[in-house]
């Protein structure tokens, strides 16, 4: 009979950043070879992250072999296969697919993605070649010196060993700091070849303009203008001629040649102005558009910039700076007053409010305050995320009015500000799907465009061959060299990545974090969003919300009995009891209880006063001595569980004191949420829970939700996740990020709640929601669908402008209008995107 294995994904392949890597994909259909092995495929563990789950006959494979079988094979597919994430620095679109390009082409490269915000991913086989013989390689191709992401302070260089598995990310070594320089260097020289490329541009403009002018002056000589105007050509086409040279090499032909074919065509037809203008035109739109994807760039990168580069800790009871890189897990950091957090970490000692924004969004300081004995299991990497938020910190967050003492719970490498900067660098090398069709656009639209240049030349030749009368050989070039420049796709290949890269720039300033276009763009999709309830629609934490006294007894001597009885368990309702009871006795002295009983499934018992009191569940009472429960008490207990309450009835001796009902609250934003949401047009918001279905239609009321299911195991979550899917609906999965994994991973788009500090949530989710609100999410929805306008309006103006201008030009348009069309609504497209960096959510 078959049987199934699971086994924890990060194991087998320690490094692999996701379930979607090549890697894991060979994995499978390594193990899918082996014979007695029927099926492998990944699926969610209960804890969140992905694992691999085997089913094999142990008939022919036993148990350990198994087990080795997959050991070895994910041994195997660590040594041979890596995979690079790269800074080259911000650079046009244009560029960076050359770039990728070129990269792709090195010996041992399997695959290359490059972006416009400067990322480039490399996967690359070790038996072929090595990192750092692709370093070298890189280092000389690219724009600027390549470096490991350094968008956070802390980063050093990128080190492993070939043995080590994958090089998905940077691993930093706590004394190295010459990744950072390296790649504040890179970014310099990135910034330096900016600056040089637009100041040629301006001279290349103050030359045809010098040329123009010399229009108006009497006995100058026509070849005096000529040579402004050949000054422009130079000055305008030097960028222009090094980047057509590179996409040469990389064997691609994109526009920069097309624009040099065109120039050399009036040139050669004695038309340098129109050269000059074209090339002048074209590289100030090169410069501003380099400069819009560095604009991008920067807003994140500003996210890593804001953590301090040293922090003053407390050794052998003496204070003094240390550089964070060298911070150790343990040790405790002293926080002045209004200085930035070094280190993710504990509160230990001392109260204040924090400014949290860099990291989860949030608008208003948090109160944080210490937590007991919060040194105790911090080298558990878990131990951070399971630690309430009020104790919490992260590091570059802003700290008020008073001092704190934190133990550090994280590296600096491995905090929450630099993983965030990291993964939304690897999310600039993930395709929106209107940029997969732009790219396939292009990669036809181009050799057709050069086949209709060469037609127009050709046609009237060969006709003139025939004796046919037709114009003269120099207008029909003309025609052809302003169609070649009427044609060539400039803004369609910078509409999408520029509103991509500046629509994930903006969320992630405002505590969103989206690992790719894909998901930017499916979140302005969704027709349905499903949430689980505990912690993510709810607080997570009972509350004592009825307090129902008995006829002839006060509230007060309900809670007395209620709480001197429920204070000596550890129960959470028994601390919700009396949590919420004391303040409400308003200092009232209690008596003493007795040990206590717990009566499993029922309640639980204990002595006040000389009689035994009973606190629990209905069915105790039809089993327990003594007074039979009264009508009055009985309805009072159905109608607040009817309600969605935990119901508590208490009894002292043969007296019933009442009911107390406790309920996990909804949180505060939870129904404007819920309203902002519909209000953007998601038509369907459902709870999807393992309460009983009369809390779940209780919670759903009070929301305003449109469905509730209640009394689901997580597989039956995504069952009714693709249930949903199934009927072309396109869903999001809001949860927690850890038991709500196999939903969020079946979704349309997975989205974590309150991932901020959570190792699980950033990993497992497509949408991670840094702050622990959900006021988050309709922005997030809202900038989705804003990114996805500004898209379709980006397409349509450089499609347009195609569809207009080569018609036009074929009737006579003049190259030097089609010159200043065309780059115009390159810069339009530009402008246009940017416009997301300052996108604000409406109330």
């Amino acid at each position: 009979m078959e049987k199934t294995l699971h086994l924890d994904l990060a194991d087998l392949l320690p490094d692999a950043p996701d379930e979607r890597d090549a890697c894991v994909r060979r994995l499978v259909g390594a193990l899918e070879t082996k014979g007695g092995v029927a099926r492998a495929h990944v699926e969610g563990g209960p804890g969140g992250a992905p694992r691999l789950c085997l089913h094999y006959d142990p008939e022919r494979l036993p148990l350990p072999r198994v087990r080795e079988l997959a050991t070895q094979a994910g041994a195997a597919l660590t040594a041979r296969y890596g995979h690079l994430t790269l800074d080259a620095g911000p650079m046009p679109a244009r560029r960076a697919r050359t770039f990728a390009a070129q990269a792709a082409r090195l010996p041992g490269v399997l695959e290359a993605v490059g972006s416009a915000g400067g990322a480039l991913r490399v996967e690359f086989d070790r038996t072929a070649t090595d990192e750092a013989a692709l370093r070298r390689a890189l280092a000389g191709a690219g724009p600027a010196p390549l470096a490991a992401p350094t968008a956070a302070p802390t980063a050093a260089p990128t080190t492993h060993d070939p043995h080590e598995g994958h090089a998905h990310g940077p691993t930093r070594t706590a004394d190295d700091h010459a990744g950072h320089d390296h790649g504040e260097a890179g970014h310099a020289h990135g910034a330096a070849a900016s600056r040089w490329e637009l100041t040629f541009a301006v001279l290349a403009g103050v030359c045809i303009a010098v040329g123009f002018g010399l229009r108006f002056v009497p006995g100058v000589p026509e070849t005096v203008r000529t040579a402004a105007y050949g000054l422009g050509v130079v000055f305008g086409g030097v960028f222009t001629v090094r980047e057509a040279v590179e996409a040469v090499r990389a064997r691609r032909f994109e526009i920069d040649s097309l624009m040099l074919v065109a120039a050399a065509g009036a040139i050669a037809l004695g038309e340098v102005a129109d050269a000059a203008l074209l090339l002048f035109l074209f590289s100030i739109g090169h410069a501003l558009e380099g400069y819009a994807m560095g604009r991008a760039r920067r807003a994140i990168e500003a996210l890593g910039e804001v953590a301090p580069k040293v922090a003053l800790v407390r050794r052998d009871g003496q204070e003094h700076e240390v550089p964070v890189e060298r911070l150790r897990i343990g040790d405790t950091v002293v926080v002045r007053p209004t200085s930035r957090i070094p280190a993710d970490g504990v509160v230990v000692a001392g109260e204040s409010a924090v400014d949290q924004a860099p990291i989860t969004g949030e608008s208003v300081p948090v109160d944080k305050r210490p937590v007991p004995d919060a040194a105790a299991g911090l080298a558990d990497p878990a131990a951070f995320d399971r630690t309430p938020p009020e104790h919490r910190v992260f590091a570059g967050t802003l700290n008020g009015a008073g001092a704190l003492d934190v133990v550090v719970a994280r590296a600096a490498a491995d905090n929450t500000l630099a993983r965030v900067v990291k993964l939304v660098a690897e999310a600039q090398t993930q395709k929106a799907p209107s940029q997969v069709f732009t790219d396939r656009f292009e990669r036809l639209f181009v050799p057709s465009v050069l086949a209709f240049v060469v037609l127009l030349i050709a046609g009237p030749l060969v006709l003139s061959a025939f004796g046919m009368t037709v114009e003269p050989f120099s207008a029909s070039f003309y025609r052809a060299m302003a169609v070649l420049v009427a044609a060539s796709p400039c803004a369609l290949a910078i509409a999408t990545p520029s509103a991509v890269l500046s629509g994930i720039a903006r969320a992630a300033r405002g505590g969103v974090l989206i690992k790719g276009g894909a998901h930017l763009e499916a979140l302005g999709t969704l027709g349905a969003v499903a949430f689980d309830k505990t912690g993510t629609l709810t607080e997570g934490t009972p509350r004592l919300t009825d307090v129902v006294p008995a006829e002839g007894v006060t509230e007060a001597e309900l809670l007395r009995v209620a709480v001197a009885v429920e204070r000596r368990s550890d129960h959470p309702l028994a601390a919700a009891v009396v949590r919420e009871g004391v303040p409400r006795l308003a200092g009232a002295a209690l008596p003493a209880a007795g040990d206590l009983r717990a009566l499993v499934g029922r309640g639980v018992a204990s002595e006040v006063d000389g009689r035994t009191v009973h606190i629990g569940n209905a069915a105790l009472f039809a089993e327990a001595e003594g007074a039979p429960l009264p009508a009055a008490v009985r309805d009072a207990e159905a109608r607040l569980r009817t309600g969605g309450r935990t119901t508590m009835i208490v009894r002292h001796g043969d007296r019933y004191l009442g009911v107390l009902g406790l309920m996990d609250t909804p949180r505060a934003d939870a129904r404007a949420m819920l309203v902002r949401l519909r209000e953007l047009g998601v038509e369907r918001t459902i709870m999807l829970t393992g309460d009983n279905q009369a809390v779940a239609d209780a919670v759903a009321r009070e929301l305003g939700l449109t469905e509730a299911r209640g009394d689901l195991m997580p597989e039956d979550k995504v069952r009714y996740i693709r249930e949903l899917a199934a009927l072309s609906d396109r869903v999001a999965m809001v949860g927690d990020g850890v038991n709500d994994a196999p939903a969020l991973a079946n979704a349309t788009v997975g989205i974590a709640m309150g991932a901020g500090g959570s190792d699980v949530a950033l990993e497992t989710a497509d949408v991670a929601l840094m702050g622990d609100t959900l006021s988050a999410l309709p922005f997030a929805v809202g900038l989705s669908r804003a990114s996805k306008r500004i898209i379709r309006q980006n397409l349509f103006a450089s499609l347009g402008m195609v569809a207009v201008l080569i018609p036009a030009t074929l009737f006579g348009l003049n190259l030097g209008v089609a010159v200043l069309f065309h780059e115009g609504s390159t810069l339009l497209v530009v402008a246009n995107a940017l416009r997301l960096l300052a996108y604000r959510s409406d109330p």
